[in-house]
């Protein structure tokens, strides 16, 4: 039995659609929003919930754990939903986490992902961690309304990578570890999951320049110009500095390191930019 997290979200449901068929639990905050596959039940329990994670979590053997929500408190319900799923009796959790998760990491939101890592470390739990880049979706999302790329990511690269493509590689985890209690080839695995290549977000907008047959430029901002264009939004301190930090970690480096993982493991190549861009 595989359970599944955060079940009704635009990972979630594209990895859930890619197990139809397999027993699943899907663990969501709103069961008339669970999507409906065969071999699927729902239990309702949100992050954190330690009885109705419990209850929603008996029988599972493998646990795929979506990251929840950004939160100033998302760091304590992960553990507290790894303890509860320890405490249920799962075997294996698979959990999405970020390429260069470290206490140190430049973007804030990848120190979250470390802290869960090495939570689940420390249960002792059999794990896979699945370190995503940047989703590739979100680059058009980039460009502002005038239709200039803002951000503090100076010449930096990023290996960006679809959401779809990232679900395959979990389904294909998910079903090896699933199919025997017997620890498999992603037993205590940690991946980097990217597209094919790394970009600049100068060299994306000229993509999206010549995929939209409109100008899109990219003008790089300094930290002190990206906090303060953001602040204005009105947003918490932590979730404007992951935000800024998103960008400032393309500029570092640290998202630029290109891995082969999704094709090892689905055997098809990742979709790069420029396809994802001429699909739309």
């Amino acid at each position: 039995m595989i359970g599944i997290t955060g079940a009704t979200g635009q990972l979630g449901s594209r990895i859930v659609s890619r197990l139809a068929g397999v027993p699943l639990r899907l663990i969501v905050r709103d069961p008339a929003r669970a999507p409906s596959v065969p071999g699927a039940s729902v239990a309702r329990a949100a992050y954190g919930e330690h009885a109705a994670l419990l209850s929603a979590l008996d029988g599972v053997d493998v646990l795929m754990l979506l990251s929840a929500t950004e939160s100033a408190d998302r760091v304590a319900l992960h553990k507290a939903t790894v303890d509860a799923a320890v405490a249920a009796g799962v075997q294996r959790i698979v959990y999405t986490s970020f390429v260069g998760a470290a206490p140190g990491a430049t973007f804030t939101f990848a120190r979250d992902h470390w802290h869960t890592e090495q939570h689940i470390r420390s249960t002792g739990v059999d794990f896979t961690f699945l370190r995503d880049n940047l989703y590739l979706d979100f680059v058009p999302g980039f460009v502002g309304a005038d239709g200039v790329i803002r951000g503090p990511a100076g010449d930096g690269r990023t290996a960006a990578v679809t959401r779809d493509d990232v679900a395959a590689v979990a389904a294909a985890v998910l079903r090896t570890a699933g199919a025997s209690p017997a620890p498999d080839q992603h037993s205590g695995a940690t991946y980097d999951l990217t597209g094919p290549s790394a970009f600049t977000l100068a060299e994306a907008a000229a993509l999206l320049t010549d995929a939209w047959g409109r100008t899109i430029r990219y003008e790089p901002e300094t930290l002190d110009e990206a906090y303060r264009s953001r602040e204005s939004y009105g947003a918490p301190a932590w979730e404007v500095a992951g935000w800024v930090t998103s960008y400032a970690a393309i500029a570092s480096g640290e998202l630029s390191h290109v891995s082969t993982a999704v094709r090892d493991i689905t055997g098809v190549e990742p979709t790069s930019l420029e396809q994802y861009v001429r699909a739309q």
